[in-house]
């Protein structure tokens, strides 16, 4: 059977929180760099013009939570239960949401932008903070998919303002806990991850 395959660009962007989740749950794959060949090749291919696109035998995704989502049916990483489910899929759209604000302002508004950013982040980051309080991962104890892509936002946040979790105690746990997950610290220690920027426009 072929390997799972990951076609992204060699940023950390939107690809990072799927590395980081295959790699921890010991999912063999392998990535192809779209890159070079992006508006002839790959983009046509695109079901919205956008990657990343991942390939597990005939199942072809594209839209990095649908993988991630994807992902964590295959793997149990979507909790037990409708409910537990259900509070993956509200913090993920939460980050989600962040998510797209950072990278407007990281693309569109960097420079004029990045200030405010950081002012207005405090009010964002205290409803994960809320969330957050009493559990070491969004569902408790045991790992899931949103964790992945939650700990990749935080952690673009930290490059951007260092002290910006300082004031969130929980947060700051959880990231630190995420950091220390044997997986999260093989990904790391890659010659790949260490050879790449968060974004494509080299600002962080």
């Amino acid at each position: 059977m072929a390997k799972i395959q990951l076609v992204y660009f060699q940023v950390r962007g939107r690809g990072e929180s799927i590395r980081t989740l295959m790699v921890d749950n010991n999912v063999d794959y392998e990535e192809v760099d779209c890159g070079p060949n992006w508006v002839q090749e790959w983009k046509p291919k695109m079901a919205f013009g956008q990657s990343p696109f991942f390939k597990d035998g005939d199942v072809e995704i594209v839209q990095s939570n649908a993988i991630l989502r994807y992902l964590a049916r295959k793997l149990d990483l979507y909790g037990s239960n409708n409910k537990e489910a259900t509070r993956a899929d509200m913090i993920n759209d939460g980050a989600e949401d962040l998510r797209i604000e950072y990278t407007r302002m990281i693309y569109q508004n960097y420079e004029d932008g990045k200030g405010p950013f950081i002012e207005k982040l405090p009010g964002k980051l205290q409803c994960f903070e809320n969330l957050m309080k009493g559990g070491d991962y969004v569902l408790g104890s045991k790992v899931c998919f949103t964790d992945y892509n939650l700990f990749d936002l935080l952690d673009c946040l930290v490059t951007l303002s260092p002290p910006c979790l300082d004031a969130f105690p929980s947060l700051k746990a959880y990231h630190n806990r995420m950091m220390n997950r044997p997986g999260v610290q093989k990904r790391r220690a890659t010659e790949h991850f260490k050879g790449i920027k968060i974004n494509g426009n080299g600002k962080q």
